[in-house]
């Protein structure tokens, strides 16, 4: 190397020197909340409906859509999407391979199963262009993650899906009020369903949320767990004979602690997502035109927006900086301070869940078992998906727009990326995979 280096890494001075730590603390919990669980606590009514009701009031309205229908989790809520789309038995559901199990494993225990499709590799979402061939004559679903808060390219999805007349759902578990085009996302596809649990952006606790325009999604998904709401008041005629218990027979009410908390966050979320806009935004901003970094986020002027950025990622451009890999990267900017860690979701189409499992006991692994053909996808069928966990890293969360110590976050990563060299000699490559196959914390 010659001379003393300037990374940290090597003994120079870290980049990120001040306190930072209440930067990232979320979600943002004060007496109002607290009151509200108190509240709720007191009166013994935890697992009541009143509350949850009029917080889907609320996220209804906020949302955009005539219905809303909590849960107890994100995952129950897409399990109740997919049913609420006639997904069953001998069906196939199209998701992406990059994203987390919840996005697809539900198809399961409907007896579906799933066929994943190949990511773009600038938005991380479902690639449009990979979608129409693999609809076959059991496609029942298209489910598009909005992923990393990026807002997937509606508009061909739609029309590829309104023209084969498969259903839409949209995890939106990453981008609660993420913008497509100017829309809310999760007001494009017939049913959307996402996670509200503590560590995402539009955290209430463990619970999820199911939001749609279409009345029989809506009471089917009452239908599957919610019995004491699956009542007389149900107007969809196949569903009238079995009123009174959960067809799915599942109990999948949303704790009513959660919704307490919900109607609060609720109330701040806006704000506290514009300024988490601007601090996010600013420290791109910082680092346009450093080679090897690319910002993951949408072009400026598209009118399209991240929400609350969860699980905010960058992309990763190795031959720029002499094919460093993103994990000796991602290294170096620790060293500095910084918050950074490679890779991403682990690509779903490899896990021996979805090739090798029998869950039920058929017999033979589930993923073939719900269905007349082989669909399992192995190593090279989806190369994009395979390598993306190379190409990405994790940044830092901002919470709060404060310049100056999002400006020191910055300049560990452009500090890294300008004296890439110094990190090549030591560089031992990436692992065989790179990310996890749950990732994010909280997931």
């Amino acid at each position: 190397m010659g001379g003393k280096s300037n990374l940290a890494l090597f003994g120079g001075a870290k980049a990120v020197q001040s306190d930072s730590s209440d930067m990232f603390t979320w979600p943002i919990v004060t007496k109002e909340d607290e009151d509200a669980v108190l509240e709720v606590l007191r009166r013994g009514d935890m697992s009541g409906t009143n509350v949850t009701k009029a917080f889907e009031e609320e996220f209804r309205v906020w949302q955009g859509t005539e219905y809303a229908l909590g849960f107890s989790s994100g995952t129950a809520a897409l399990q109740g999407a997919m049913y609420g789309c006639k997904v069953g038995v001998g069906d196939e559901i199209i998701c992406p391979s990059v994203t987390y199990w919840a996005s697809a494993a539900p198809c399961f225990s409907l007896g579906a199963t799933v066929v994943f499709a190949e990511i773009d590799p600038v938005t991380l979402c479902i690639d449009p262009k990979d979608i129409e061939k693999r609809i076959t004559e059991r496609t029942k679903a298209i489910v598009v993650v909005h992923y990393c808060g990026y807002p997937a390219d509606m508009d061909p999805i739609m029309e590829i899906a309104r023209r084969h007349n498969v259903k839409v759902i949209e995890d939106v578990s990453h981008a609660q009020g993420g913008l497509y085009k100017g829309k809310k996302v999760g007001t494009f596809g017939d049913v959307a369903a996402m996670s509200l649990m503590s560590g995402k952006s539009l955290a209430i606790g463990e619970a999820g949320i199911l939001a749609t325009n279409d009345l029989e999604i809506y009471e089917r998904a009452i239908a599957i767990g919610h019995y004491e709401r699956f009542g007389s008041n149900i107007q969809t005629e196949e569903l009238k004979p079995f009123i009174g218990l959960p067809t799915g027979g599942y109990k999948y009410r949303m704790h009513q602690l959660s919704s307490a908390v919900g109607r609060v966050q609720l109330k701040y979320y806006d704000e506290r997502c514009e300024e988490i806009q601007k601090a996010m935004n600013y420290f791109w901003d910082l680092l346009e035109g450093i080679p090897g970094l690319r910002a993951h986020r949408p072009p400026k002027g598209s009118n399209s927006t991240m929400g609350g950025w969860y699980a905010a990622h960058g992309l990763y451009y190795p031959e720029e900086l002499g094919g460093l890999s993103v994990t000796r990267f991602a290294e170096a900017v620790r060293a500095e301070g910084g918050i950074c860690g490679p890779g991403c979701n682990k690509p779903l189409h490899l896990h021996p869940l979805f090739n090798t499992c029998d869950v039920y006991g058929h017999g033979k692994p589930t993923r073939i078992a719900n269905s007349d053909r082989d669909l399992r996808q192995p190593k090279g069928t989806l190369p994009i998906s395979e390598g993306i966990g190379e190409r990405v890293y994790s940044i830092p969360w901002f919470k709060h727009y404060r310049p100056e110590i999002i400006a020191e976050h910055a300049n560990a990563y452009r500090k890294v990326a300008e004296n890439y060299k110094e990190l090549l000699k030591d560089d031992k490559g990436n692992p065989p995979s790179v990310g996890g196959w749950h990732f994010f914390s909280h997931s």
